[in-house]
């Protein structure tokens, strides 16, 4: 009795129970399973709400944590590096497993023609090397806050955090620990709007379900079968074999201890929402330093997007073979390129990716198929943030392995001299 009282007040157990549920209710009732979309809005409103000033907070605290160490600016250089070599990879991946499963092969396009749309022609078009430099930079950083620009905010926060860590130790620790403190209140504010996230889920799949039907969702079924399957391969092979070569954790210990942020990136489909779950597990349970996953994770929750970059490419090889198109190298080329682009510039909040259209125009696929794909979104957001927050965490366990114990002598040496 115990066990089963345990089991249902999993958080993870409870959102795969709403999932099935939603999906039961929106199969049922059809389109006047809209009216429980407010559950989901309200969900999501709540994660976004939260969301902004969290990433601010955690960004300086573990900016100002490594700024003040000789090891900052490996730290810098060897986290963009990991998370733009495992985004390729995971587009190879994708496209491999698009070629040898075929998800786009035998599909009756005259029953589906009735969903294709050409209104999105219009939003691939990915920015040059330095309109994608200057848009970073903010020119106010308040105005970058009001319109939640998520890169904008996440290079200020670096640069601020970096700042404070330069200023004489009695000037600076006051200020960190009130920004470590907002960090704590933030985390309390997430879990308690976390209670919430089984009925958001539930409201999401009832009014996804029942607003396109199962007839919609079978038409990419095989797609989502063969996303599933290298998203498992990825998740709980490739990071578990680097996780094995480049770091001490046992990569079973890391694979246990994941499935409590996994189950919160599964309901919530936010890398942001996730990360003070995410941060939680890799400092208590893997071992991470405060000041490196303080750094680590809230960029990679900005970043880092793997699942991503694996539903972009296989989502490019699917149309493809659905409008009988042979890619050749070129094409290969400029899908892993612009997945990569596209994942990395990719804010870790929930909502539909519109980037996927700029890796199909890279290649010459048609997107007037798009809206196939609406029908499953929600899920394959779902599935992939789960996959986006591990990489964060392996990452953050390779890194802090790397680095030793250079912060730690750094504080040292500063108390020291003190």
């Amino acid at each position: 009795m115990l066990n089963q009282k345990g089991l249902l007040g999993n958080i993870g157990v409870q959102v795969v129970i709403a999932m099935f549920l939603g999906t039961l209710v929106g199969a049922m009732m059809g389109h006047s399973a809209s009216m429980f979309a407010p559950l989901g809005s309200i969900f999501i409103h709540l994660i976004k709400m939260l969301v902004i000033p969290l990433v601010a907070v955690a960004i300086i605290s573990g900016a100002a944590g490594l700024g003040g160490s000789h090891s900052a600016g490996k730290v810098g250089f060897s986290t963009l590096g990991f998370f733009a070599l495992t985004s390729a990879v995971a587009v190879a991946l994708a496209l491999f497993m698009g070629q040898v499963f075929e998800p786009g092969h035998g599909i009756d396009l005259a029953g589906v023609e009735g969903m294709f749309s050409d209104v999105y022609a219009d939003k691939g078009e990915l920015p040059s090397f330095w309109a994608t430099v200057l848009g970073m930079i903010p020119t106010n950083v308040f105005q970058s806050l009001n319109e939640a620009n998520i890169l904008q905010i996440l290079v200020f926060c670096l640069f601020f955090g970096i700042a404070l860590s330069k200023l004489e130790q009695e000037r600076r620790d006051p200020l960190l620990n009130g920004v470590n403190a907002i960090v704590d209140a933030m985390v309390w504010m997430i879990n308690v709007v976390m209670k919430i996230a089984p009925l958001g889920v539930f409201g999401l799949m009832a009014d996804a379900v029942g607003t396109f039907g199962f007839g919609a969702l079978m038409v990419v079924f095989k797609l989502f079968v063969v996303y599933v399957a290298a998203i498992l391969i990825y998740g709980f092979v490739f990071y578990p074999l680097l996780i094995k070569t480049f770091s001490k954790t046992s990569p079973f210990k890391f694979l246990s201890v994941m499935k409590k942020p996994q189950a919160v990136a599964l309901s919530t489909a936010s890398s942001m929402a996730t990360l003070p779950v995410t941060m939680e597990v890799c400092e208590e349970e893997l071992g991470v330093k405060n000041s490196t996953a303080s750094f680590v994770l809230p960029l990679g929750a900005t970043i880092n997007m793997s699942g991503n970059a694996i539903y972009y490419g296989l989502v490019a090889i699917f149309f493809a073979q659905l409008f009988n198109i042979d890619l050749g190298m070129g094409a290969y080329v400029a899908i892993i390129i612009t997945s990569t682009l596209g994942a990395v510039g990719q804010a870790g909040v929930p909502g539909p990716s519109f980037l996927v259209v700029a890796v199909l125009l890279s290649a010459g696929i048609p997107i007037e198929g798009l809206p196939l794909l609406f029908a499953l979104d929600r899920i394959f957001d779902m599935i992939r943030t789960a996959l986006n927050i591990t990489g964060d965490a392996a990452c953050a366990v390779i890194i802090n392995d790397m680095i030793g114990d250079a912060p730690a002598q750094v504080a040292e040496d500063e108390a020291q001299n003190a």
